[in-house]
């Protein structure tokens, strides 16, 4: 996907802001005991598609979590209709992906910690 547009933009931030109100409050009914984040939306620039990253917190299997997400997708983009169809005429699809940017963070975290284990081992 290329460079966003400002429209699009907004738009992302309206939706990943109400996503976000609508996890927090009926998360818990789909998996209980798991904090539900939404760390990015990309939005396709006719609108008519909104990609959400989501991450979960004390969710034993994301994987998992993420298909429960999915099976409830119609529930999801319908209360996210009822918030937003007021400044739009078309509620977007939504598409869910699990975030692994954290995952990612901490496997290069211990790489260069390695490489800084051996570089100081190397130096004594």
């Amino acid at each position: 996907m290329g460079i966003e547009s400002k429209r699009q933009q907004r738009f992302a931030g309206v939706i990943q802001q109400d996503l976000a109100e609508i996890f927090l409050r009926e998360g818990n009914a789909w998996l209980p005991g798991v904090m539900i984040t939404v760390t990015r939306v990309r939005i396709t620039s006719d609108l008519g598609i909104a990609r959400v990253y989501l991450s979960f917190l004390a969710a034993k299997d994301p994987k998992e979590a993420i298909e429960k997400i999915r099976h409830h997708g119609n529930e999801v983009r319908y209360k996210l209709g009822t918030r937003i169809r007021n400044q739009t005429k078309n509620i977007p699809q939504l598409e869910f992906y699990l975030d692994d940017s954290s995952d990612y963070q901490e496997h290069m975290d211990k790489l260069f910690e390695g490489i800084n284990k051996d570089r100081q081992s190397d130096n004594d």
